[in-house]
């Protein structure tokens, strides 16, 4: 499929690794120049090795605004402006709803929907002077169907899924499309540690929990992150330039609610 990425220009956050590399990587080999971000520039240059000469790593913590600024300034002074931006925070702390501390739901939600808006209202005049954009979030198959234990994603991703919908018909006209990707169970860091921590959390071995959560999956396994990322890929081409306001789902059958 021609996806119309050669010389687009991108900018990924959390691309160290699992979700945000993948989508990178899928950029770059579509022909994107592919600026990558994450909470260190050790990690973003390493990954950036791994990718290739197309990609720039860059330093971002989303939970300090002062860096959104920054990186935004830094990515449009270095690729000329930024055709497709992945909104892609770090997860929160697993954890019930009762009892988490009024700090940590302020600091989640600067880091998880603040900063990530303050970012794309950075870049978005760009794009709609260009007549072109692609803005994508990765959200959760929480924002769906709540995640049992994941409180604080159940309750603030969904906020940039509004906020998301709400600007993809401002948008439209200009276009810029605006959607979201909702994961289900792809194999990352992340969904390790949230196994070990559901595995402490019931008093059953990490095997077990694992093999509780493929059955409970239509396709039987936890999904690739060249999978997830082969979607990102696709909404960020031209051949996606009808589709927006949408939630995507990349989940093996799994999410149930509609």
């Amino acid at each position: 499929m021609e996806t119309g990425l050669e010389g687009r220009r991108a900018l990924v956050l959390g691309a160290s690794k699992g979700l945000g590399f993948g989508i990178a990587q899928g950029l770059a080999a579509e022909g994107a120049r592919v600026a990558i971000a994450s909470r260190t520039l050790e990690g973003s240059k390493a990954a950036a090795d791994k990718i290739g000469p197309t990609v720039f790593p860059y330093v971002c913590d989303t939970g300090k605004t002062a860096e959104v600024d920054t990186l935004a300034e830094d990515v449009v002074k270095a690729l000329g402006g930024i055709d497709i931006l992945i909104l892609n925070s770090g997860g929160p702390p697993p954890g019930k709803a009762q009892g988490v501390s009024s700090e940590q739901w302020r600091n989640s939600f600067e880091s998880m929907f603040v900063n990530l808006v303050r970012l794309a209202d950075h870049l978005l005049p760009g794009m709609i002077e260009r007549k072109f954009g692609r803005i994508i979030s990765v959200i959760s198959s929480g924002v769906i169907q709540p995640i049992p234990n994941l409180a604080i994603s159940n309750a603030i991703r969904p906020a940039l899924v509004g906020w998301g919908k709400t600007l993809a018909s401002e948008v439209a006209a200009s276009g810029v499309t605006v959607n979201a990707i909702a994961p289900g169970r792809i194999a990352t860091d992340r969904l390790k540690q949230l196994d070990a921590a559901n595995a402490e959390r019931t008093n059953r071995d990490v095997a077990t929990v694992e093999a509780a959560a493929r059955a409970a999956i239509p396709a039987g396994r936890y999904g690739d992150i060249a999978e997830f990322a082969a979607a990102a890929v696709f909404l960020a081409s031209d051949k996606a330039s009808f589709m927006t306001g949408s939630i995507l789902r990349v989940d093996g059958g799994q999410i149930s609610a509609t």
